[in-house]
């Protein structure tokens, strides 16, 4: 059973630079070597007081955005406090994982949808990435 968080509606979120969270995806995309995403174009935040049920979450750039502001593709991903930090390492990698599954290949500042049929399933995608990175580690144990 979830323990009952306290929220004060007076208050919104607050957001807060998240440098391990950030250190910790860019160990994760280091593992995916196959991937050519841009590490610096990936930011993170740890949210307090958010009314959600996730545990984290990642925004996109959007393209109208992105030439509005003349900026490049960018991502944001926000992990929740007070449900993320209490989790394990394996889990919060898995959540990581999950939120990276989001970004496309092409690194656009498009967010890829939760499709659960067919060759583009999202969830299979995620545990493709979560195997991945397992096996990565076990090799780097290995080799030490």
């Amino acid at each position: 059973m979830q323990k009952s968080l306290k929220y004060n509606r007076n208050r919104g979120i607050d957001w807060q630079d998240a440098p391990d969270v950030k250190k910790r995806v860019g160990v994760l995309l280091d593992k995916l070597d196959n991937v050519g995403f841009n590490k610096v174009r990936i930011f993170c935040f740890r949210s307090t007081s958010a009314r959600t049920r996730a545990i984290a979450r990642i925004w996109g750039f959007s393209k109208i955005w992105q030439l509005a502001l003349r900026q490049k593709p960018a991502y944001v991903i926000e992990v929740i406090s007070e449900k993320f930090d209490y989790l394990p390492e394996k889990d919060k990698d898995s959540v990581l994982l999950h939120e990276i599954a989001h970004i496309p290949n092409n690194f656009s500042g498009a967010l890829v949808p939760h499709i659960r049929r067919g060759k583009r399933n999202f969830y299979n995608r995620v545990k493709r990435l979560v195997a991945y990175t397992k096996v990565k580690r076990l090799i780097s144990l290995n080799n030490r």
